[in-house]
């Protein structure tokens, strides 16, 4: 049984598209999406559509839940200067788009093989707005888990890749699709995106159990041509970004 996990795409479609086609080559089984698809990003409509092609199982995060209720903007920790782009992309979405919003499920389990299970989400199994890091506390991370945990405990939200293992249990981040940060982003900040989109693949196989991160190029100077088109309210700092390669250049 192999599992690619995506995250964090935040309307960047193509970094999703390159991710895509790179588990097009690795026979995977299944996708899981670990949530926060439509924000952000310049093409939050484009990647719905691509999901929903895929037919993939979702997790609902935080910014899904902001665009269904933009009133709980806050209390799903949408920073005050995202609150003008969130209305934007919510504006680009049709009913069709909600509705399919609304499918996203808190927690989804998966069976990859004998008495080997996988348990996603996004934050964490408790909240969508928790966050785990390669640092954060044994204890802490008891206390997020106290309803159960699998064999391998899969979510996103912080953006950064990472891979654990907490009382025995495999704990993986498979990183952003669409905002892959340099650093853990820190309240107030403004974050420093990394040139390529991330995602990982869980794999079962005669009890063995695997997980791979992986890195992936995508087409920098098609993605800033989106952006130059797009009347996003923050067009001007995604234009910014990326700043260990410079428009024109592809990875």
């Amino acid at each position: 049984m192999r599992v690619a996990l995506i995250s964090d795409i935040h309307g960047h479609c193509t970094a999703l598209d390159a991710v895509l086609d790179d588990i097009a080559r690795e026979s995977v089984d299944a996708v899981i999406c670990l949530g926060d698809v439509a924000t952000i990003g310049p093409q939050p409509g484009h990647v719905l559509a691509r999901l929903r092609d895929l037919g993939c199982a979702c997790i609902m995060g935080n910014h899904d839940a902001a665009l269904l209720a933009p009133e709980k903007a806050s209390e799903y920790q949408i920073a005050s200067l995202l609150l003008p782009s969130l209305a934007w992309c919510a504006g680009q979405l049709t009913r069709g788009d909600l509705d399919y919003l609304q499918s996203f499920k808190p927690v989804i389990e998966r069976s990859l093989g004998t008495d080997t299970t996988l348990k996603c989400f996004h934050g964490s199994p408790r909240s969508m707005v928790d966050v785990i890091l390669a640092t954060t506390p044994a204890e802490e991370l008891d206390r997020l888990f106290a309803e159960g945990t699998a064999a391998v405990m899969a979510g996103g939200h912080s953006h950064i890749q990472m891979l654990r293992q907490h009382a025995g249990t495999l704990v993986v981040n498979p990183g952003s699709v669409g905002d892959a940060f340099l650093l853990p982003l820190v309240p107030g900040t403004t974050p420093t995106l990394l040139p390529w989109a991330e995602y990982g693949i869980v794999d079962w196989t005669n009890g063995r159990t695997s997980v791979d991160l992986r890195r992936v190029p995508f087409d920098l100077a098609a993605f800033f041509e989106v952006v130059s088109k797009s009347d996003i309210p923050i067009r001007d700092w995604w234009l910014q970004q990326y700043a260990l390669k410079g428009p024109g250049d592809k990875r």
